[in-house]
């Protein structure tokens, strides 16, 4: 029986979790950008401010050292799979480039897909539209290092 950590592993299937790298890749293939994607069960209830997903990925963000990034231009998806609350979040680079007009968009998107229970396109679908923005600000270098693993993180 899967222990509580292993439930955000189990909430996309292995043909899903396939596609979310492969959205990440593709993305990050023409631009010089980082994306990263990080599943836990639920926003823990800390403080400062109780199940704030955005308080959370901004945590997650600093954990994975996203924040170390030549041009500041990591992207974190971030989803509470049990508590059913997601972040995307840029850094202080990127953000400064596209607003938060473009964050909106970014999850409103997503919402609607997960509205109808298609979490996987609705992340998919999310990180091409981080990545069409990442290109026109950050388009890819010849001389680009993935500075951060594809993988999920959890």
């Amino acid at each position: 029986m899967p222990g509580r950590s292993d439930i955000p592993r189990k909430f996309f299937s292995a043909a899903e979790q396939g596609l979310l790298r492969e959205a990440i890749a593709a993305a990050e293939m023409r631009t010089s950008g980082e994306i990263r994607l990080h599943l836990e069960r639920d926003v823990p209830a800390k403080a400062p401010v109780y199940g704030d997903s955005f308080v959370r990925a901004r945590e997650i963000f600093a954990e994975l050292r996203m924040h170390e990034t030549a041009e500041r231009n990591g992207v974190l998806v971030y989803l509470a799979t049990r508590s059913r609350k997601f972040a995307v979040l840029g850094d202080e680079e990127l953000h400064r480039r596209v607003g938060v007009e473009f964050w909106n968009d970014v999850r409103d998107l997503m919402t609607e897909r997960f509205r109808v229970g298609q979490f996987a396109e609705g992340v998919c679908e999310g990180i091409a539209l981080v990545g069409e923005k990442l290109r026109a600000h950050f388009p890819y270098r010849k001389d680009d290092v993935n500075e951060l693993p594809d993988e999920i993180s959890y």
